[in-house]
């Protein structure tokens, strides 16, 4: 699901940067930064950090403790 929440605010990227006085689009691009938002944080929440930007532990470097995501037996 992020991945494809990425690659439609990627897609609507391009089209801002050709049409950026688009007001449906530019709503669009904050409709999908939302959910990214919240699939993220659902993501984080089941299965630790989803980058190193993530690890909000201040006692262990967690970025490393989960199962990768291609691990697919441990997730």
């Amino acid at each position: 699901m992020l991945q494809a929440i990425d690659f439609a605010i990627q897609e609507t990227v391009l089209y801002l940067d050709a049409y950026p006085d688009h007001a449906e689009a530019l709503k669009y691009y904050h409709a999908l930064m939302d959910q990214r938002k919240q699939v993220a944080a659902a993501y984080e929440k089941q299965c630790g950090p989803l980058t190193m930007y993530g690890n909000q532990s201040r006692n262990s470097w967690d970025w490393i403790s989960g199962p990768w995501p291609w691990e697919i037996d441990a997730n």
